[in-house]
């Protein structure tokens, strides 16, 4: 198990949070909280050791053309694709712009 932290430039806080996947499934487990203004704080939990360069250049390709709300993220693995990961944490974000 490996545990990797990142950091990006964001707007505000949302009011909510999410969460989506469950880790117990076998699936990536996502959880979306209120951070500090200015601030996306990503935590990551994962099986696959080694695998920084990967997460690194997913979250730059999310985040590089959008500035995402300020976040407290989250996120448990399981040895998910980053295709899976993409689509968990747009579905966290979608479910923190209906709240």
């Amino acid at each position: 198990m490996e545990t990797l932290s990142f950091e990006f430039p964001a707007g505000q806080p949302p009011l909510g949070k999410a969460l989506v996947g469950c880790v117990g499934s076998g699936d990536l487990e996502v959880l979306l909280e209120p951070g500090q203004p200015g601030k996306l704080s990503i935590n990551v939990v994962t099986s696959v050791n080694g695998a920084a360069a990967r997460w690194q250049h997913l979250f730059e390709r999310m985040f590089s053309d959008q500035l995402p709300p300020a976040l407290a993220i989250d996120i448990h693995d399981f040895g998910a694709t980053p295709g899976v990961v993409r689509l968990r944490l747009e579905q966290g974000f979608e479910e923190l712009r209906n709240d």
